[in-house]
């Protein structure tokens, strides 16, 4: 038995790849999450016959999760199983364009060509540049620490810098697709990629353009039983390899003695630790869990991300127009993304994500009828009943799909339950609903995002969505990989 114990705050999904990590390493582990159930943000809703992930629902970069299965000398298949998805999206614009984003380039760019009139070699040098530039400068910044010497003196950030042309750094990520595309479909599409760290595109910078990357061309991927089975395999990859979770567990404190981290804090009663990494949202950590105020503050320099609202619909008939991933563009997208980050309101004619993952399996819903996941993007504000919000929006979304399927949506909805930015607060201690924690709705924000190692409490760590690299599943995800080998690398 290890002799240096390691305890991780909250058991989002980088939680558990941090304590998988470190349970190879030899640490004891134990692992405190408030919920009844490990994943954070992904979780399950079960209603009448319907199931819904309930959190997140594009998986990519598969690669991070069969990482930890052979980092832990397992066969992933006995755990977890997975497909690919030859469409990545589909899209539905208000002029009727209707566009597939194929996981083939070749594919995708004629696709383009035909429904938009964008020259197909557009498109396939947009992608081959996005994974140029991701290869190059991405491989750094997502898989290293930005605040250690020993990265920045690495001879790849000598050939990482050549790589980085003036329009990545200067230009908006709406500036450089207008400069790479001639149809507003083709900009609005890849505009659309800033969302995935819940920023703005017309202040998010053009780097953000290496985003498609990880879903047009590394494919998008659909796992077997739902999102759901990702924390799933995790966890029963974890327990195996000796990690304890303790669930319905809230940590009060974070406790440290002369600048060092000794322990937490549960049910009044100390719990000693060599080190501690939370996988809690930055600012709750500092505000709340360290009783660090100035700390907390600082992290509100930065602008928060959006937010989100979801309607989980059990749909009482099917819809062959529609895929597993499909998106309902804004006919006036700036205008959107103006009222969300600047006006903090909602915009009257949101875009809209609709998944429905019974599309690619049975046994999410009954027979004949589909489960529906539809987000909008929402605001990151202080608001303590967003009943009224959410009236408006409901009907703005209903009949926004209404009329672009040219069906009654209000007549086909047989369960709903709903989702608000308070909700997934309260759910996962994500401050005002931010999904990611911080945007990236400046050049310099990946530099700000909080590092994973704290410079003030020797032995506190910090993995998940609100720290460098960043949220989504494939940034969590590293960094638990980025938090194991500071570890190690401390020793």
């Amino acid at each position: 038995m290890s002799n240096r114990k390691a305890i991780v705050v909250g058991a989002g999904i980088a939680g558990i790849a941090t304590a998988i990590r470190l349970a190879v390493k030899g640490y004891e582990v134990e692992v405190y999450e408030k919920n009844d159930v490990a994943g954070g943000k992904m979780y399950l809703i079960e209603k009448d016959g319907f199931t819904f992930d309930a959190g997140p629902s594009l998986f990519t970069q598969p690669s991070n999760v069969e990482e930890l299965f052979q980092l832990a000398g397992e066969d992933i298949s006995s755990f977890f199983t997975y497909e690919s998805v030859p469409i990545a999206c589909r899209y539905f614009f208000e002029n009727g364009k209707k566009i597939n984003a194929y996981t083939n380039a070749a594919q995708f760019a004629e696709e383009m060509r035909k429904q938009t009139g964008e020259p197909s070699e557009h498109v396939i040098q947009y992608l081959k540049d996005s994974e140029r530039i991701y290869d190059k400068v991405g491989s750094i910044f997502l898989n290293y620490s930005l605040h250690r010497s020993s990265t920045w003196l690495h001879a790849r950030v000598i050939s990482a810098m050549g790589a980085v042309k003036l329009p990545y750094l200067v230009k908006t990520l709406d500036q450089f697709n207008r400069s790479r595309f001639i149809t507003p479909e083709a900009v609005q599409i890849f505009n659309r990629y800033a969302t995935y760290n819940g920023s703005n595109p017309y202040s998010a910078p053009g780097m953000l353009s290496l985003i498609p990357h990880l879903e047009q061309n590394q494919g998008t991927y659909y796992p077997h039983g739902g999102m759901i089975n990702i924390p799933k395999a995790l966890v029963a990859l974890a327990e195996k390899k000796g990690v304890r979770f303790m669930l319905n567990t809230a940590v009060e404190k974070i406790k440290k003695d002369n600048g060092r981290i000794s322990g937490i804090v549960v049910d009044g009663k100390f719990i000693a630790s060599d080190l501690v990494v939370s996988n809690v949202d930055a600012y709750y950590t500092y505000k709340n869990l360290l009783s660090d105020e100035a700390g907390a503050k600082k992290i509100l320099r930065n602008e928060r991300s959006s937010s989100a609202f979801i309607f989980y619909w059990g749909m009482k008939r099917e819809f062959s127009e529609l895929h597993l991933h499909n998106i309902f563009f804004s006919e006036s997208y700036q205008q959107e993304f103006n009222h969300l980050f600047k006006l903090k309101k909602f915009f009257h004619d949101p875009t809209i994500y609709v998944n429905i993952t019974s599309k690619m399996e049975s046994g999410q819903c009954p027979s004949g009828k589909e489960n529906w996941f539809v987000m909008v993007n929402a605001p990151a504000k202080p608001q303590a009943d967003w009943q009224e919000d959410m009236n408006a929006l409901r009907a703005s979304v209903v009949a926004k799909l209404s009329r672009m399927l040219s069906i009654d949506i209000a007549e086909a909805i047989e369960v709903e339950e709903v989702l608000t930015p308070n909700g997934i607060q309260s759910r996962t201690d994500s401050y005002l609903g931010s999904l990611y924690g911080t945007s990236s709705n400046s050049r310099w924000a990946a530099f700000m995002r909080h590092p994973n190692q704290s410079s003030r409490n020797q032995g506190l760590y910090f993995a998940g969505g609100s720290v460098h690299p960043g949220g989504g599943i494939p940034l969590c995800l590293k960094s638990a990989k980025i938090v194991s080998d500071l570890i190690g690398y401390l020793g």
